[in-house]
């Protein structure tokens, strides 16, 4: 026993060792208050991403537009992250999130960071609320398995945005709370959300919005940017995966397995959960200009448990309904009509990202490879 707690000991010891050897000058002179001793994970994963520190610049004071003024710069396809805390809901659009990474904000009270890492086609909103304290968070300029790090400016302490843990600094071993967001198409945040928000295109900078700088970039079998690891060979690299994380081993779901259904009934360990699927969103990473992207589709998981009943689903004349009271749902998990309106879904942790970087992050996922009948 001894010698076991004793040679782990020694190989963490070693390990940050190494991790502080392996600072530069520049490291240290870009980032004076980060504790560079305290880290959860190997110094030789995290890789310059091209721009310096804050060279993506965040935006810290957002504004805000309404549906009908959106319109005249966003179109019906163009995927959005979709956020709604009580009573308030608020898309965030990813010609605008491309260019800068995070959107510090508050909705419904709440302050949040809105996070999207292109290289990854990851989108994660966590509550910036963390140890008593109100984060702000910017980009480090670096990346780890292709995923962005951010970094927040109380401490400079550095956070993966997989999982929102902080990998580097004081804060080190820290764990933000993530906040249910939706990628999908603008048109159906507006149909469902007409007197919601929209992150205005106003933030203080001149960027090409609507421009994809990636064009391209996900093809099914391109090689992912700035990725030091093992490709998991068990699905094309940039095949987009709806991840649910209902029990203990997190399943994928591929949206080429997805792409013909509109709705799944599944359980993990016991936890019944849903997903719903609709058509007519436009790739924010295939063409030049994003409202011409080829189309994928939005894919979101809820919980089937409404109370002390669990319900089942259908889909037909573009909605879905519940089994046993046959009240209609949409894409966002709210009654809209019949016995249960007014009710909402509980949100099980899921999100679409490409498959190299989930799998990078989770490698124990079981992929469905088939939909039951």
């Amino acid at each position: 026993m001894r010698r076991g707690v004793a040679a782990a000991l020694t190989t963490l010891l070693t390990a940050l060792s190494v991790n502080a050897a392996a600072q530069t000058a520049d490291d240290r002179r870009e980032w004076p208050r980060t504790d560079f001793s305290r880290t959860t994970v190997a110094w030789t994963e995290i890789v310059r991403g091209g721009p310096p520190k804050d060279g993506i610049p965040a935006i810290d004071r957002p504004r805000h537009a309404s549906i009908r003024d959106a319109r005249a710069w966003l179109k019906d396809r163009e995927p959005v992250v979709a956020l709604r805390i009580g009573k308030e809901a608020r898309a965030y659009p990813l010609q605008i999130l491309m260019y800068h990474e995070i959107v510090n904000d508050t909705l419904g009270g709440t302050p949040i960071a809105v996070t999207f890492c292109p290289l990854c086609n990851a989108a994660v909103a966590f509550d910036r609320r963390f140890d008593g304290q109100t984060l702000d968070f910017g980009t480090t300029g670096r990346v780890r398995l292709s995923d962005l790090v951010m970094y927040d400016r109380k401490t400079e302490s550095w956070w993966q945005q997989f999982g929102g843990e902080a990998i580097v600094g004081r804060l080190a071993g820290g764990r933000l709370k993530q906040v249910p967001a939706q990628i999908v198409a603008f048109s159906e945040f507006a149909r469902e959300h007409p007197a919601g928000s929209v992150l205005s295109r106003e933030t203080g900078f001149e960027r090409p919005y609507g421009r994809n700088p990636y064009v391209g970039y996900d093809r099914i079998d391109q090689p992912p940017f700035l990725f030091r690891g093992r490709i998991d060979d068990r699905l094309p690299p940039m095949e987009r995966v709806l991840s649910v994380q209902a029990g203990k081993r997190p399943v994928l779901y591929p949206l080429s397995v997805l792409r013909g259904a509109r709705v799944v009934n599944g359980a993990v360990d016991e936890i019944p959960y849903v997903v719903f699927v609709r058509g007519g969103m436009a790739s924010a990473l295939d063409s030049e200009r994003i409202e011409a992207g080829r189309e994928i589709p939005s894919a979101v998981a809820f919980s089937r448990r409404l109370g002390e009943t669990t319900l089942s689903f259908s889909y037909r004349a573009g909605a879905w309904y519940d089994k046993p009271t046959g009240t209609r749902w949409n894409l966002f998990g709210e009654a809209v009509d019949g016995p249960l309106a007014g009710r909402r879904l509980a949100p099980i942790s899921n999100g679409v990202h490409f498959a190299f970087a989930w799998l990078a992050f989770s490698p124990d996922s079981e992929i469905v490879r088939k939909l039951s009948p």
